[in-house]
């Protein structure tokens, strides 16, 4: 019977580590007010490196295309 008990202990620790990282988004969440990360600049508004990198090669391979 303690063998069962202490499978039962194992499985709810268990449990809690897997759903901690859950409950702390939530917990954000919940306190910044529909902001999980606080202020963050909308999808497509920032400029980087890679971007750049994607849209130079993109317009390169459109003129070679265009040239031939």
């Amino acid at each position: 019977m303690s063998e069962v008990i202490t499978l039962a202990v194992f499985m709810v620790l268990i449990a809690c580590f897997a759903f901690t990282p859950l409950g702390y988004f939530i917990y954000m969440y919940t306190m910044k007010n529909g902001e999980p990360f606080g202020d963050i600049e909308p999808h497509g508004d920032s400029e980087s490196a890679v971007l750049k990198m994607a849209e130079n090669a993109i317009n390169t391979i459109k003129g070679l295309i265009a040239k031939k």
